[in-house]
């Protein structure tokens, strides 16, 4: 593990001690298996779920730092704004977390530093998924064949790491998703035409000293170019941790879920 992967790990880590009194409880444990692929995940379902209904369903990719196999870390930046009970009541949803495994990536970026040692993101044009991805890939399928998801209605957002693999899921199953956040993420802007036709917002922190904002920038320029739907949030003082103002944010879910497939 390199330096800067492994100071990232602890930050996290300590993070996630301090959220631990939050219940989390509600989001049941589930494990994908098929074949070589595995994939931890928690999901939340609607108060008084009835499998005869169909829902939205939103899938959340966290960071490199709640990565693991404890199948609860992932549940740290994110898990409480879906158990906000008036959004519940609100906006009735399947929510999934998935957790990549320790040493695993969700999108396939390749990692360089530049002469100051600090680390550089070589995002892929196309490429074959990481096997966290194609794990999650089969997951997403998975949970979308259960006669309760509804397929119009299903979205994706991450920060971080997941991010970036928000952007990659995208690409590779654009006809999937209603609409999708990404939080501090980035990807190659080769790829926007992929994903074009998903509404995006984006969000980034002006002072983000571990992913440049520039990247998230680079995806909201190419997709106003190409004359699609952005929305790109650039909170000015924010460090990489801006995903604490993208959930604050109090037309965050009532933008992603007025989404629907056309």
């Amino acid at each position: 593990m390199k330096p800067s992967h492994l100071i990232l790990t602890v930050l996290f880590a300590v993070a996630g001690l301090r959220a631990g009194a939050q219940d989390f409880s509600k989001y049941d444990k589930g494990l994908y298996l098929n074949k070589k692929d595995t994939l931890a995940y928690r999901i939340l379902f609607p108060e008084n779920f009835n499998p005869q209904q169909k829902y939205p369903v939103v899938f959340f990719l966290h960071g490199s730092g709640e990565r693991g196999s404890d199948n609860q870390k992932q549940l740290v930046h994110g898990g409480k704004l879906f158990l906000n009970k008036d959004l519940r009541k609100k906006f009735p949803a399947i929510v999934v977390f998935p957790q990549c495994p320790e040493k695993d990536f969700w999108s396939n970026v390749q990692f360089n530093q530049d002469k100051t040692g600090k680390e550089r993101f070589n995002f892929q044009k196309g490429g074959k998924p990481t096997k966290a991805m194609h794990a999650l890939l089969g997951m997403i399928k998975n949970i979308l064949d259960k006669p309760y998801a509804d397929r119009n209605q299903v979205y994706i957002g991450g920060l971080s790491m997941g991010g970036m693999g928000t952007f990659e899921v995208l690409r590779r199953e654009p006809k999937m998703f209603a609409a999708a956040i990404s939080i501090c993420g980035g990807d190659n802007i080769a790829n926007v035409n992929r994903y074009k036709k998903v509404p995006l917002w984006i969000f980034h922190g002006g002072k983000d000293d571990v992913v440049s904002p520039e990247l998230s920038k680079e995806i909201a320029d190419q997709m106003k170019i190409i004359g699609k739907e952005v929305k790109y949030t650039l909170y000015a003082d924010d460090n990489h941790n801006s995903w604490d103002s993208a959930f604050a944010e109090p037309q965050l879910l009532p933008w992603l879920f007025s989404h629907k497939k056309k």
